[in-house]
């Protein structure tokens, strides 16, 4: 008989915390870069017990995306890495960030291996949700049929650029790999995103594709969670990088197929009512957004601008008022009144009358920014690999009853392997030491 069959269930946590909405829920995950390893974190951030694989001695490339830090002497706290600085002394920015509050498993994944499959298949034994973005798992001799049968009630999350062609589609564009500004343009976003031509599509930064994949990923997971403890009964749930990115349209399509009108770039300018755009002030800029008749009056009192002289209708309430003439005088108008004011000065007009508006924030406005502090955004916690206090930030969405935490800082790679092999798994110290001489995983990381 297989080793996991023999396996008690061990219920979550068992190793992490008890806190959040979702403590009890255990997940694996192993994807990289950077969807599912989101869409794991936020589960992470609200109690999910989150165990993420990666490849021993090699370890989730996020790990080394630009820019590398280690810790700084004297008076510098955090320094840029050079190459010449061991791996385990220095971790991404981006590690320190979305890491958090997981486990880190280092183990091969060629389930050809008896002995791996037999670890993979003890874990997803004691696991509610396995997600992943390799894509090609079927070549690491793995299934979904084979883990329903380890595990009736598991979730399955499969995040791809394309899509899994179980849920039909092209095979051949199944198949085909993707990153964040491949599911930009596939997916119609990049298209009408930047300014008219000769202006090139623009590309949303930073990795807004991968976070939009990657809070429907959860959302999906979170559906068949619930369903799967109701009926004991587990399902597949199927991302495509590019559908998450055509969802986000608005009305793109049924403009397409009920008008015939492929939506275009309009810039920072809103096409189909006004004030909708980002004006140039004295120092910078200043966004004003004011839908529906009732805000447009508002705003425009706020700018003493005749409102019957520029009546809603006629000026601002659809893409022919704002293409008329009496529409392109009064953005002429609105630009003249931004140009006048700094963003502060501006701003703080419109606020006063409840006028929908914002200035373009950098990190530092909101690193200092007093709502943000007041909202909680800003924490504190040890990174693992530096073994220093980092701040970062906090959580969305924000809970009364079963806040979410941060129980430990982004971990070292292999940090957690004897723990998860013992405590879940059911592997004693000395099947762990020679899972370790065979290179299977990596030994823990002091």
């Amino acid at each position: 008989m297989e080793r996991w069959k023999k396996l008690e269930r061990v219920p979550a946590p068992a190793i992490i915390p008890s806190y959040g909405p979702l403590t009890g829920m255990r997940v694996l995950m192993t994807g990289s870069i950077v969807a599912a390893p989101f869409a794991a974190g936020m589960l992470a951030d609200y109690g999910a017990e989150v165990i993420h694989v990666e490849r021993p001695g090699v370890g989730d490339p996020y790990r080394g995306q630009s820019p590398v830090i280690t810790s700084g002497n004297g008076d510098e706290e955090f320094v840029l890495a050079d190459s010449d600085i061991p791996d385990d002394e220095k971790v991404s920015c981006a590690w320190i960030q979305e890491a958090r509050n997981k486990l880190s498993l280092t183990l091969e994944l060629n389930m050809k291996i008896p002995e791996i499959k037999e670890i993979f298949f003890s874990l997803i034994k004691n696991c509610d949700v396995w997600m992943e973005n390799m894509v090609w798992v079927e070549k690491l001799g793995l299934n979904d049929e084979m883990l329903f049968e380890v595990n009736p009630k598991l979730v399955i999350a499969h995040l791809s650029g394309f899509g899994r062609p179980q849920f039909g589609g092209v095979p051949e564009e199944c198949d085909r790999p993707s990153y964040d500004p491949i599911g930009q343009a596939e997916g119609g976003w990049m298209y009408i995103n930047g300014f008219p031509e000769p202006s090139p599509p623009g590309y949303g930064s930073s990795f807004i594709n991968d976070y939009i994949s990657a809070v429907f990923c959860a959302n999906g997971v979170m559906m068949a969670y619930i369903n799967a403890q109701k009926t004991g009964k587990g399902q597949v749930v199927d991302v495509a990088q590019i559908e998450c990115m055509s969802k986000c349209l608005n009305d793109t399509f049924v403009n397409y197929f009920t008008l015939g009108r492929v939506k275009e770039r309009a810039g920072n300018h809103v096409p189909v009512f006004q004030p909708a755009n980002l004006y140039r002030t004295k120092d910078g800029y200043l966004y004003i957004g004011a839908f529906g008749p009732f805000v447009y009056e508002r705003a425009l009192k706020a700018m003493d601008i005749d409102v019957e002289k520029y009546p809603h209708e006629k000026a601002g309430a659809s893409r022919e008022a704002l293409e008329s003439e009496l529409g392109r005088e009064l953005d002429r108008l609105i630009d003249k009144w931004m140009r006048a004011r700094t963003s502060e000065e501006g701003q703080a007009i419109l606020k006063s009358k409840k006028v929908p508006c914002g200035i373009p924030r950098n990190a530092k406005d909101l690193a200092n920014s007093e709502h943000y502090k007041c909202r909680g955004n800003w924490i504190e916690y040890e990174d693992q690999t530096l073994h220093k206090k980092v701040t970062a930030y906090g959580f969305v969405p924000k809970m009364s009853g079963t806040p979410p935490r941060v129980w430990r800082g982004s971990p070292r790679l292999g940090q957690d392997t004897d723990i998860i092999l013992e405590k879940i798994a059911g592997y004693s110290k000395a099947e762990i030491d020679m899972l370790k001489g065979r290179g299977f995983v990596d030994p823990m990381l002091n």
